[in-house]
């Protein structure tokens, strides 16, 4: 009989103990959900859903390393991905106060070949510069390792920059700090006639 009092205790009292941790495990989830979305307050409707999104990202990431479907060099790669966008859109958001998180691109040297077909030079880049026409070079940031941080241009702002280009060719005594013309002959010079077969 007493044997049986103890094990209805013991089973109460480990029933108790699970509550205790369920409840207490819940607070603090809730807890760390509460201050990222204080943290997060400070920006407007489109930057908080851009932060959610790499939020999911990260758990998508850190799900498939638990389950083992990805090596740690891939997991590392991409959690310091998923930082240095954090980093630049938080970046951006601030300096210019506008709401607005264009499609970021955050690749490391060795990944260039997955933005651009032809070979690219990271010295070459300019801030706020337009590369291939398709990307602005928005900067640096780090985060575990180097990567370079480019804006998508949508395609109304690619199109322009293609009607664009023609016009400054065709710009007449357009010269280039070389002493060349938009065509690419020195100042001074002049063409070779082509013979005309009669």
């Amino acid at each position: 009989m007493q044997l049986m009092l103890r094990m209805k205790s013991l089973s109460k009292l480990s029933f108790a103990i699970s509550l205790v941790f369920f409840f207490g495990a819940s607070a603090m989830g809730q807890r760390t959900a509460k201050s990222r979305s204080d943290g997060d307050a400070r920006f407007g409707p489109v930057m908080r859903a851009y932060l959610g999104y790499l939020r999911n990202e990260q758990e998508v990431v850190d799900d498939r390393i638990s389950r083992r479907e990805i090596t740690s060099e891939y997991y590392r790669r991409n959690s310091n991905r998923i930082r240095a966008l954090r980093q630049m859109a938080t970046r951006l958001v601030t300096q210019t106060g506008n709401d607005y998180v264009p499609e970021l691109e955050a690749v490391t040297v060795d990944e260039f070949g997955t933005l651009f077909e032809t070979p690219q030079n990271p010295r070459n880049f300019h801030l706020n510069g337009v590369v291939m026409n398709t990307f602005r070079y928005l900067g640096v940031a780090n985060a575990g390792e180097v990567f370079y941080v480019f804006a998508r241009l949508d395609p109304y702002e690619q199109a322009a920059l293609m009607e664009k280009k023609p016009a400054e060719t065709a710009a007449p005594n357009t010269n280039n700090s070389s002493g060349n013309t938009a065509t690419g002959q020195r100042v001074g010079q002049s063409r070779p006639r082509r013979s005309v077969p009669q």
